[in-house]
């Protein structure tokens, strides 16, 4: 699995490009099920980035369903990622139906979202 290069100038935090661009990728099919990611060290190497910077990157992605670390077997992009899941689906059908009970339009909606996601 190969990663893109991050963006030094993007006010984005290194850990949330990389985790953002594998879950994209796992949600699109760009990355398989099963997909074994590089290592932690390896990746961090790779990408110019501490190890650590990485290791948060794949624990969130773990935490978001995204992958599953087996011990020292490695990381792999789980099937059925969360990005495609009906969960996923189904909390953004409340979170839309909450937003129009409570008068919001869809710029509102989508503004606050934003906001929250960034903390």
């Amino acid at each position: 699995m190969s990663v893109l290069p991050l963006d030094p100038s993007s006010s984005e935090p290194p850990f949330e490009q990389l985790r953002r661009q594998v879950a994209t990728r796992a949600a699109s099919g760009d990355l398989a099920p099963g997909t074994r990611l590089p290592t932690v060290r390896g990746l961090a190497a790779e990408l110019g980035l501490s190890a650590g910077t990485v290791a948060r990157a794949y624990k969130e992605l773990e935490a978001d369903g995204v992958v599953v670390t087996e011990g020292r077997r490695g990381t792999f992009v789980r099937s059925g990622t969360a990005a495609g899941s009906d969960a996923a689906h189904a909390a953004a059908t409340s979170y839309a139906a909450e937003a129009r009970r409570l008068g919001l339009g869809l710029d509102e909606a989508t503004r606050l979202l934003t906001d929250v996601w960034s903390r």
